[in-house]
Parts: C-alpha cells; sequence; structure tokens
C-alpha cells in the first residue's frame, strides 16, 4: 500500500490550494472574477501555446483529441436522453453536461505536471483541447438547448483566445518552429501558475454554498458519481484494452493521459452553466464540491489500481 500514500501526498498539495482559494476570497476580498480573466485571458494561452508548439504531433497524438471530443459529446446526448425529462427544470441538461466531461483544466493539468514528464504532460495539455471544444459546443448546446442558436454557440468558441493560442502553436509547430530553452524555461513556469490559481479558483466557488436540504438531490449528484467516478474510468480502461488487445494504435504514455483524462471530478464549469440556466446553480455547486472532495480518496486509488505513473 506504500505506493496509494506516496501518490496521495503527491496530489494532497492541490487541495491546500484549493483551501488558500477559499482563504483569499472569504477573507482577503479577491475576487474569483479576476483571477478567471487571467486565466483565461493570460495563463491559459499561453500554456496552450506552449504545450502545441512543444508537444511531439503524430496521428495517434492528433488523435486523442479527436476521439474524446467525439466520445463526451455521444455520452453527453445518451444522458439527454435518457435522464433529459427526469427533472421539471434544466437540471436534466446541466447532468447531460457534466455527464460529457471532467475538471480536465483546472485539476487535470496539475494532476498532469506532477505525475508525466514535461512532454507527456505537454500531450495532456494538448488532449484537454477536446474538453474546451466539447463544452463550448456540444455541451453549450445540450444544456442550452432552446434557448441559444447555434450561431451564439460558436460566436462563444470563437472568443477564447486558448483557441487561437492552440492553433497558433500547431501551425508553428508543423512549420518545424521551436521555442528557444530559454523562452521554454518561462514559460514552463505559467503551467504552476495555471495549476495553483486553477485550483484556488475551486475554493473560491465554494463561496456561497450554504446548507441548505433542497440542493441536495440525491438523484442527481448519484447519477452524476457513477457516471463521472465508474463509467468513466471504466470505459477508459476498456478503450485502452482494445487497443493494446487490436488495434494497436496508440502507445503506453497515451494510454496514462487517457486514464488520467477519465478520474477527474466533476467540471467546474458545470456550476457556471447552471447559473445560466438559473438551474438551481447551489445544487451544481454542491455536486462539484462533493466530487472534488471524493477525488481525494478516488484519484489515489485509481492511480494505485493502475499501478501508477
Amino acid at each position: 500500500m506504500s505506493l496509494f500514500f506516496i501518490i496521495l501526498m503527491k496530489i494532497f498539495p492541490l487541495y491546500i490550494n484549493v483551501i488558500l482559494g477559499y482563504v483569499s476570497s472569504r477573507y482577503l476580498a479577491v475576487k474569483r472574477e479576476s483571477i478567471a480573466t487571467i486565466l483565461i485571458y493570460i495563463l491559459g494561452p499561453i500554456v496552450t501555446f506552449s504545450a502545441a508548439v512543444s508537444v511531439k504531433i503524430d496521428l495517434a497524438v492528433v488523435s486523442l483529441p479527436i476521439f474524446l471530443y467525439i466520445f463526451c459529446s455521444i455520452i453527453a446526448f445518451a444522458s439527454l436522453w435518457i435522464w433529459g425529462k427526469s427533472w421539471d427544470n434544466p437540471t436534466g441538461n446541466i447532468l447531460a453536461f457534466s455527464a460529457g466531461t471532467g475538471n480536465t483544466g483546472y485539476f487535470g493539468i496539475p494532476l498532469a505536471i506532477i505525475f508525466f514528464e514535461p512532454g507527456l504532460a505537454d500531450i495532456y495539455i494538448f488532449t484537454v483541447l477536446a474538453s474546451l471544444l466539447y463544452e463550448s459546443s456540444t455541451g453549450f448546446y445540450v444544456t442550452a438547448k432552446g434557448n441559444f442558436t447555434v450561431k451564439e454557440s460558436l460566436l462563444k468558441v470563437s472568443r477564447l483566445p486558448i483557441l487561437y493560442a492552440f492553433i497558433l502553436g500547431v501551425i508553428l509547430n508543423l512549420a518545424g518552429v521551436s521555442i528557444p530553452e530559454e523562452i521554454s524555461a518561462y514559460t514552463g513556469q505559467f503551467k504552476g501558475a495555471y495549476g495553483i490559481l486553477g485550483m484556488m479558483m475551486l475554493g473560491m466557488g465554494l463561496i456561497g454554498l450554504k446548507s441548505n436540504p433542497d440542493n441536495f438531490d440525491m438523484k442527481f449528484i448519484s447519477i452524476t458519481f457513477i457516471l463521472k467516478f465508474v463509467f468513466w474510468p471504466l470505459a477508459m480502461l476498456a478503450v485502452i484494452y482494445a487497443d493494446r488487445t487490436f488495434f494497436q494504435f496508440l502507445y503506453e504514455d497515451l494510454y496514462k493521459v487517457l486514464f488520467l483524462f477519465s478520474i477527474v471530478p466533476l467540471a467546474g464549469n458545470t456550476v457556471t452553466l447552471a447559473v445560466l440556466l438559473n438551474a438551481k446553480p447551489e445544487k451544481a455547486s454542491l455536486a462539484v464540491f462533493l466530487s472534488t472532495v471524493v477525488s481525494v480518496v478516488s484519484i489515489p486509488v485509481y492511480l494505485f489500481l493502475y499501478g501508477g505513473f
């Protein structure tokens, strides 16, 4: 069991950042909106650009975000079809959104930096594009179905600076342009800053979360937890097994990326879209918070059972 505790100690500092985020917002009046602006418009694009221009692109690497985007979309539409009418409010739409994604950015990127060597961490960041595109297209559609047009959804995507940073990075990568080592060392610091502020954002999101019995929707929490903590890891293990046994298209490092992608907690943007639809955002906040707490144990357990990274 020593491996389990080694893994637990590696990820435990991430949760300290969550606490620091809560303290800074609760007692130091730090605005969540200001941190979000820095993450979206400064740190996120730099981290994404650095990863896209540095990663060694091949067919297997390119296939990861494509496959995961399709997979996320299928899960979202299937969940909407199964549970979309289970509530008399947009809760079913919020569930469908959360079913197709996870906290692959603010939570997953720090994990990748901890467990992967820099080249593989860049591949993981490259793969997070799948979540970015899903949340801004399919996820946005299944959540706000009937409220927003396809044009409005595409406009939302076009305003994301991370997307342009990714495209520019890939173009320069394919053109053979590389970041000088001195600059690479500088941009590498942004990955750490992104991870710290991203985790602090989770803590800041706890401000205003009240213990109201109405927020504890056992059905909503149970379904989202089964999908996130049971279905997703098992589905990725099945994909890994099928490829390793039959197709042999990917390789061992990419299996690690897929598995890490599958074990992160619920996406923080679930709360954002619940606010947008006025679909009891406190309920979504509680579910995201509980999933983050559960991940303290679930992530070390999954990594231990996988054999560690």
